[in-house]
């Protein structure tokens, strides 16, 4: 997309003011004369409005550029880049105003702001360049000034905070603090500027640590030149994690070769040891690991793309007949995985305290969820929270009589079959363990209930799967002997129901999840845990009604 001449004219006269204000400002502070900073004090609108200008232009050309022609991302990069200048040149006008208040100035001479001062003026030079030249090696050095600039900074302040303590010049020390702080937050905007230009050069959401990561994890296939590959953000988790599928740059045809995940260094550093534990417990479900790379307190993943589609896609847009087959082998291989891995060692999920733990949240949502006690007459109604206070106690009765390896987020969006192979594939791993196969099976179901689908036909589909469900997991715990399966599916059911209504803002639907968490927490607090003989869930009433 090429950019109108109005924009790169005035993105070129912002470059040049705020270089100008910097050269001003250096020469300020190596001799604070007045004059030198009334003409950064005078300049104040002139970067502001070549900002305004650019965003106006921005705006025009989203509101009038023909479908398919506009870039999004470029369009967005150029006015965050006027932004980020705009606050360069605030910063130079606060420098000023901060030496006003000094009593001796010449001590603006003696700290000597050139290691601050220079890499932003080289930064500058730098930025027509990477953003037109698409240059990402050019926009990460401008990235780099930061760390720069930070380290100037903490070396400056280290050294103020101590002469503070000798009470001497404290006015004074301040000042040169707050200086040293807004050049070292002009290293911020570069960093800015430059993970803008990156992503507006991989046309998706980018930062410099995940560039970098992503280069380091590529270099380890023999990847080079990561600007060639094929890159489209697929989603971002709710923990702040990045997901992305991969085309290496020599490949063509349709699909992924690889999909890239980044974010907290302890949650990847968890998915990855899920993955290979299913390598070792059970191979060939999980993807195979193709890179890991952790840098500072992030990390990134490299994991083969699976073939296939997710059982969600199955569910929601595929045929019956696909739906069947991909229920059968799904079964098929839940049932396998909990024999072999079936150990003797009993489990508790603590249904009841990953509720409470997450009930805040639920509430924070949907406050009007929260309610004190009733009466009806001399009926008393429990609140929920007093339900769940005695479902607490009550589930410390219960234990699943053996453990089995589960999935633990085992969502419909985490499964995928391949019609060609024939083959379910589990992915996002991080919380598997050794655990009550129960939750796997409550989590599945309500992860379909809490489908958004206003379709009659498909939702009474998906729902009456539920079911089905539902009935394989029963016939599994019949020929285990597991006496107290219905009442720890109603424990695990009243955990997802309630738990999921924080990520459905949908009124209706929330409200119908959170009363059927409140029915069945209210039906199994009427049970005996010793003698569960007789009670079962009413999954055909709770589901499809």
């Amino acid at each position: 997309m090429a950019f109108p001449k109005s924009i790169r004219e005035n993105l070129r006269f912002l470059i040049a003011e705020v270089g100008a204000q910097l050269g001003v400002l250096q020469s300020y502070l190596e001799s604070p004369l007045a004059t030198l900073g009334k003409r950064i004090l005078d300049r104040e609108g002139y970067a502001g409005n070549l900002k305004q200008r650019i965003h106006n232009s921005c705006l025009d050309l989203l509101a009038n550029g023909a479908e398919g022609d506009v870039n999004q991302q470029l369009i967005r990069a150029v006015e965050m880049i006027a932004t980020y200048l705009d606050r360069m040149a605030e910063h130079a006008r606060e420098v000023v105003q901060e030496t006003s208040y000094l009593q001796d100035a010449s001590l603006l001479v003696e700290e000597r702001y050139d290691p601050l001062l220079d890499p932003l003026l080289q930064g500058l030079e730098w930025i027509e360049s990477a953003f037109c030249e698409q240059d990402n090696q050019e926009a990460l050095k401008i990235g780099e000034i930061e760390q720069e600039l930070d380290r100037v900074y903490r070396d400056r302040l280290k050294r103020y905070t101590k002469a503070l303590r000798q009470r001497k010049q404290t006015e004074d020390l301040v000042c040169l603090i707050f200086v040293a702080h807004h050049l070292e937050q002009m290293g911020d905007e570069m960093l800015d500027i430059s993970e803008a230009i990156i992503s507006a050069n991989m046309g998706q959401p980018f930062n410099t640590s995940r560039y970098s990561t992503l280069s380091a994890s590529m270099a380890k296939l023999g990847e080079k030149n990561i600007d060639d590959l094929g890159f489209e953000l697929i989603a971002e988790t709710r923990s702040g994690s990045g997901i992305a599928g991969i085309t290496l740059s020599e490949k063509t045809g349709e699909g992924y070769d690889a999909i890239y995940k980044d974010g907290e260094k302890r949650k990847l550093k968890e998915e990855r040891q899920g993955v290979e534990n299913w390598h070792e417990i059970f191979p060939g479900l999980a993807p195979k690991i193709l890179s890991y790379h952790k840098r500072g307190q992030s990390a990134a993943l490299l994991i083969e793309h699976l073939a296939g589609l997710t059982f969600e896609q199955i569910l929601l847009h595929e045929p019956n007949k696909l739906l069947k087959i991909t229920l059968r082998h799904l079964t098929e291989t839940l049932a396998s995985v909990w024999q072999e891995t079936r150990s003797k060692k009993k489990a508790s999920a603590d249904y009841m305290g990953q509720l409470s733990k997450r009930l805040d949240d639920v509430y924070a949502i949907h406050p009007e969820f929260q309610q004190a006690e009733s009466r009806v007459g001399d009926l008393a109604m429990p609140s929920f929270d007093q339900l769940l206070e005695r479902a607490v106690s009550y589930e410390k009765k219960l234990e699943a009589p053996f453990s089995v390896y589960i999935h633990g987020d085992f969502n419909v969006d985490n499964i995928i079959y391949d019609p060609v192979e024939k083959r379910i594939s589990f992915i996002d791993l991080h919380r598997s363990r050794y655990m009550d196969y129960v939750q796997d099976v409550t989590v599945f179901m309500v992860s379909i209930y809490r489908l958004q689908v206003l379709d009659k036909q498909v939702r009474e589909r998906i729902l009456r799967l539920a079911v089905e469900f539902c009935e394989f997991a029963r016939k599994f715990a019949r020929k285990q002997n597991d006496l107290s399966f219905e009442i720890r599916l109603t424990l695990g059911l009243v955990r997802s129901f309630a738990t999921s209504t924080r990520f459905i803002l949908d009124k209706s639907l929330s409200r119908a999840m959170f009363l059927r968490a409140r029915y069945l927490l209210e039906r199994v607090l009427k049970v005996n845990p010793k003698d569960p003989a007789g009670f079962q869930v009413p999954i055909k009433e709770i589901f499809v009604g």
